[in-house]
């Protein structure tokens, strides 16, 4: 048998009620680790109750930027998750993992303590 390989996607979104700051460049401050392990902890517990969730490994925060344009109001989260794919199987399901993801931030509104631009998710396989 062949064991399942290992594939990442990426998750992006912007936080509206987190305002970026300089903090947010530099991995090594105390605001940046303490974002990255908020929302990693939010992304993981969204994603592991998802159809992925008994393949799913957990997301990595890969980076913070500022809201579109140079809007420093908002914070744009990069993020690269892992799960298994066993072989054969199909493709990661996106745009079904979009919807689900849609679903469980009521209408990509809401994640834990932080608000969403409703348009700002991304899913890409």
């Amino acid at each position: 048998t062949t064991a399942a390989a290992l594939e990442h996607f990426t998750v992006n979104l912007t936080i509206t009620n987190l305002p970026y700051t300089s903090d947010l460049e530099n991995p090594d401050s105390a605001k940046f680790r303490a974002t990255q392990r908020s929302t990693k902890t939010q992304l993981d517990s969204l994603l592991k109750d998802s159809s992925i969730g008994p393949a799913f490994h957990g997301c990595g925060t890969t980076g913070f930027r500022y809201g579109p344009g140079s809007d420093r109001d908002q914070t744009r989260v990069d993020a690269v998750c892992t799960y298994s794919k066993e072989p054969g199987a199909e493709p990661l399901d996106r745009v079904g993992l979009y919807h689900q993801v849609s679903n469980k931030t009521r209408g990509i509104t809401q994640l834990g303590p932080y608000s969403l631009d409703k348009d700002s998710l991304y899913v890409n396989g």
